[in-house]
């Protein structure tokens, strides 16, 4: 029964993510003054699929100087680790309530930027790998700020479990306690799904594609829908930790659109920063704030127990 939940999970989220896509570039096409996709379609509501069709059938590149089983592999390891984190999903036969499942989203969270560390290596491009090196430090120093976050909560819960936070959140949101803490993570979460203002691994304007720029047809469609899997299970993850975990009423599922929306709200009002101050509003202000909250939680538990 398990099977057949996840496998029906995972042909929803890949439906999900289709749409996401084509609601991202509708709501940029009303920020840029434009209609968006219109043609195929009511409203061009079958874009997505038009989209994936061609992406599918176009010519896949063969790079004469390069680790081939590697770069073949790497963006389906990206998208399987993408979906590994949706066993987490709230449904009756699954682990959510696993005692250690914050500790298994941490895990999995950890081996993505692997994927992309070695795609952009096996494909012997300057720009990918100039690409690659910015999103590794990317990710290892908000991962930093992310994990000690979250072991503020490890400390008030006393275990890892997710379905503490169902039971915590009842009365009252963790927004309100630690309003700072959502900001802060939230750009940890905006910094480790790669998106704007902190797309360096990416850098269209600098990099011509960044990590992705040898990868094409269905390569590039994995590494596409790894990015927007992880986007989408964020924004549960920050909903499920700031706004109330009521797995069982519609109005959680409305908070996770509303946080998608933000990720594509803040791609189309703020432009690129400067890496240099990407890794000084981590260093400098995110992880001072994070360990003093950190220090904070650890010594009220103390006084508690």
């Amino acid at each position: 029964m398990f099977l057949l939940s996840f496998m029906v999970l995972l042909i929803l989220i890949l439906i999900s993510v289709a749409f996401y896509v084509l609601l991202e570039r509708k709501v940029l096409g009303y920020i840029q003054a434009r209609s968006g996709p219109s043609k195929v379609g009511y409203m061009g509501i079958l874009q997505p699929f038009s989209d994936a069709i061609k992406l599918f059938s176009s010519e896949s590149y063969y790079l004469y100087f390069g680790n081939l089983t590697i770069y073949y592999l790497m963006p389906l390891l990206g998208l399987l680790i993408s979906l590994n984190l949706w066993c987490l999903y709230p449904l009756s036969f699954n682990f959510l309530s696993f005692p250690l499942g914050l500790l298994f989203f941490i895990a999995c969270s950890s081996f993505m930027v692997y994927s992309i560390l070695l795609s952009s290596w096996s494909s012997n491009s300057s720009y990918s790998l100039l690409g690659c090196m910015r999103s590794v430090a990317q990710s290892i120093s908000y991962e930093v700020c992310m994990f000690l976050i979250m072991f503020n909560f490890i400390f008030f819960f006393y275990g890892f479990n997710l379905m503490k936070f169902f039971y915590s959140q009842q009365l009252n949101w963790f927004l309100i306690m630690g309003y700072p803490l959502f900001l802060i993570l939230f750009a940890c979460v905006l910094a480790e799904t790669n998106r704007s203002p902190f797309d360096f691994s990416e850098g269209e304007s600098e990099l011509v594609s960044g990590f992705n720029t040898e990868y094409s047809s269905f390569n590039f469609s994995f590494i596409f829908l790894s990015e927007y899997t992880n986007m989408i299970f964020m924004s549960l993850i920050l909903v499920m930790i700031f706004f109330g975990a009521d797995f069982f009423s519609l109005i959680f599922f409305l908070k996770v659109m509303f946080m998608n929306f933000i990720f594509i709200w803040i791609r189309g009002s703020f432009p690129r920063l400067r890496y240099d101050k990407l890794m000084m509003i981590c260093w400098k202000i995110y992880l001072p704030v994070a360990l003093h909250y950190f220090f904070f939680f650890l010594n009220v538990m103390i006084l508690i127990y």
